[in-house]
């Protein structure tokens, strides 16, 4: 089951359009019902995210807390994604497209994280991939 929580109240999220995108994600990379959670928070709860986990003292835009596990219930646990919004939101900016594009691009690459794919390791070449088939208008 993917679950889908907007934790920030500053900006409207169409969660359907992010179920969907993680629909695909599932289907293309062939995981079976996998458990996941992605979850949109302001900066002090990335920032807290990424001091406890990452050693980090500064808010980031995407973490992805990969488990790829089979839990005592049977189910495949693939982790979580946690996207802060804020930080985001100023990202699009420089880069001159949507909030909801900036979100999709996060989602896919922290989906690509809990799949493996590290930097410099394959994960660029893989984003600009999925980014084509799954987000190119």
């Amino acid at each position: 089951m993917v679950e889908i929580l907007n934790q920030q109240k500053r900006h409207n999220i169409e969660l359907q359009r992010f179920e969907s995108l993680l629909d695909k994600l599932i289907a293309h990379y062939q995981l079976k019902a996998p458990e996941m959670t992605l979850a949109f928070v302001n900066n002090k709860a990335i920032l807290d995210l990424n001091r406890r986990f990452m050693q980090k003292d500064a808010p980031t835009d995407v973490l992805s807390f990969p488990i790829r596990d089979v839990g005592a219930d049977g189910k495949y646990y693939l982790g979580d994604i946690i996207i802060c919004v804020p930080y985001a939101n100023r990202q699009r900016q420089t880069q001159g497209h949507s909030l909801e594009r900036e979100l999709e691009f996060l989602t896919i690459h922290g989906f690509l994280h809990l799949q493996d794919f590290e930097h410099f390791k394959g994960l660029e070449e893989e984003e600009q991939k999925i980014r084509k088939l799954f987000l190119e208008d």
